[in-house]
């Protein structure tokens, strides 16, 4: 038995378990400031001071790995500068370009401006257009031709660029922010110029404060088309880009509901849906059978007919659809909320549901060769999106991470040209997220262990759902520093976000509050 505790031990005890509480208070208090202080980014800083260098076990590993972690040695790997600049074989980005000498075959110019828009069939809202309109202007240009545009900034505040999606364009032309260019201030230009090499469906958006510009009209279809003599694959084509303006107006290139595309019975059109939205979507036919017959600018091999199946169509992504029309009425190509009606003028097309199954690209078609070995990898990444209570650059608040960093505490992905390439994707993070990696396609291996049995499926946006796993390749064939980042634009904005890097390449621009430079 223990003697009985005397007025004055009892005392002494809840002295101390007080001082304690105010120890422990005082302790945590202290590591919240730390963790406040640690986030907060500088007022300018290179992209290149983000994160850690990963290597993916390839040339550079034990290089950083004897570097230490955070140092200037392991910023100096992170730039892919250790011993380049020594040799002076440092290149910057904005060498990255087309030669200037040459002429262009297409020559495009946008004019940016702030201004009331009000959609066909819509409400007014206070967003941008280009040259007056939103979607801004088709691009059309065929494989080989150098295209060049000249965007004009006429008073969008922020500033505005050009970013070509699903584009592999030279590095100096990816049009982000703080990475591949300055922002275009008002009153100021800047000038595109890249060679048409690839075929297919791709858009361009701005990359300057992208969410609230993309959303408010910034944005347009590119259409890269067969060079000449070159069979096409439909008769006739018709563009399908989905947007949602503010106040929830969901629209098939600016018109809110139904849009018509003119087609003859038994003629078959090529619809080019795009998702210019943030947030993933499907679509179906009603009255045809109907193939996909590309996704994401790269033609599938052998497509085969279906019908009653959705298409899936990620933020970003697009899917080029081929359909018949039938001898009486016409074809609805329907997304939730809009509809793009194609056959004669006025001929009836019915609705339907959204089908209940999804087509399933991992499956569809018949394999080919891909052109290189994925098996045999020269840098094997994991790229594991999750989330976790912190700070970001001094707010606090639930944020996406990337291997368990918040954003600056991401990786960033380092290549060398010529390298085969594998990664990981995993989501954890309780949403789905459109995972979009600029200046390369991505070919699917598999999806949760079971691999690809269909055509080769090339993507640069990939929608990866929470508790799925990818696994992609790529060959490093395109230098340059490039963002690889969720497409859901907030998402990106709140540290879904990092980059790939090729050895040896730098960039002048800088990011931060005080830089004027703000990609998402």
């Amino acid at each position: 038995m223990f003697p009985p505790r005397t007025a004055a031990a009892s005392s002494r005890w809840a002295w101390f378990a007080r001082r304690l509480a105010v120890v422990v208070a005082v302790i945590a208090l202290a590591l919240v400031g730390w963790a406040w202080w640690s986030s907060v980014l500088p007022g300018s800083y290179s992209v290149m001071d983000m994160g850690t260098p990963d290597f993916g076990g390839g040339p550079g590993a034990g290089a950083h790995a004897a570097g230490g972690h955070g140092g200037h040695e392991a910023q100096a790997m992170a730039a892919g500068t250790a011993g380049a600049l020594a040799a002076g074989a440092a290149t910057s980005v904005t060498a990255l370009a087309v030669d200037p000498d040459r002429p262009a075959d297409v020559h495009v110019e946008l004019v940016a401006r702030a201004e009331r828009v009000t959609p066909e069939g819509g409400e007014a809202f206070d967003g941008f257009t280009l040259n007056g309109q939103t979607p801004g202007p088709t691009i059309r240009a065929q494989q080989g031709q150098l295209v060049e545009v000249v965007l004009r900034n006429e008073d969008v505040p922020a500033g505005v660029t050009a970013h070509w999606h699903g584009v592999d364009v030279p590095n100096a032309m990816d049009g982000v922010a703080g990475v591949t260019q300055d922002a275009v201030p008002p009153g100021e230009s800047f000038t595109y110029r890249f060679v048409a090499e690839q075929i297919g469906t791709f858009w361009y958006h701005s990359h300057q404060a992208s969410h609230p510009q993309v959303v408010g009209g910034l944005f347009g279809a590119l259409i890269l088309e067969p060079a000449e003599g070159m069979d096409a694959a439909s008769a006739a084509d018709a563009i399908a880009a989905v947007h949602t303006y503010p106040d929830g107006q969901r629209t098939i290139d600016g018109i809110v509901g139904d849009t018509r595309q003119i087609a003859a019975p038994g003629d078959t059109v090529r619809v080019r849906l795009i998702n210019t939205d943030s947030t993933p979507t499907s679509a179906w036919v009603t009255g045809s059978p109907f193939r996909v017959l590309a996704v994401d600018g790269t033609e599938l091999n052998a497509p085969m007919p279906v019908d009653g199946v959705a298409v899936p169509l990620t933020a970003g992504g697009r899917a080029d659809v081929e359909v018949t029309v039938p001898a009486t009425g016409a074809v609805r190509v329907q997304v939730p909320g809009a509809s793009l009606v194609v056959g004669p003028d006025r001929a009836a097309a019915s609705t339907s549901p959204a089908p209940r199954e999804a087509l399933d690209l991992l499956s569809y078609g018949v394999p080919a060769d891909v052109g290189f070995d994925p098996a045999q990898p020269d840098r094997r990444f994991r790229y594991d999106i999750g989330r976790q209570p912190g700070f970001l650059d001094g707010a606090p608040g639930y944020w996406w991470t990337i291997n368990g960093g918040i954003l600056p505490a991401v990786p960033m992905y380092m290549v060398q040209e010529g390298d085969v390439v594998v990664m990981t994707i995993t989501n954890n993070s309780g949403e789905v997220h459109p995972m979009h990696l600029h200046g390369h396609h991505l070919l699917v291996l598999s999806r949760d262990g079971v691999p690809s049995s269909g055509s080769p499926w090339w993507v640069d946006s990939l929608n990866v759902e929470h508790g799925e796993t990818y696994e992609v390749a790529f060959v490093a064939d395109n230098p340059g520093i490039w963002m690889d980042h969720c497409h859901n634009l907030p998402h990106a904005a709140e540290g879904l976000m990092t980059h790939l890097a090729y050895v040896g390449v730098t960039t002048p621009f800088r990011l931060g509050r005080e830089s004027g430079n703000d990609p998402e």
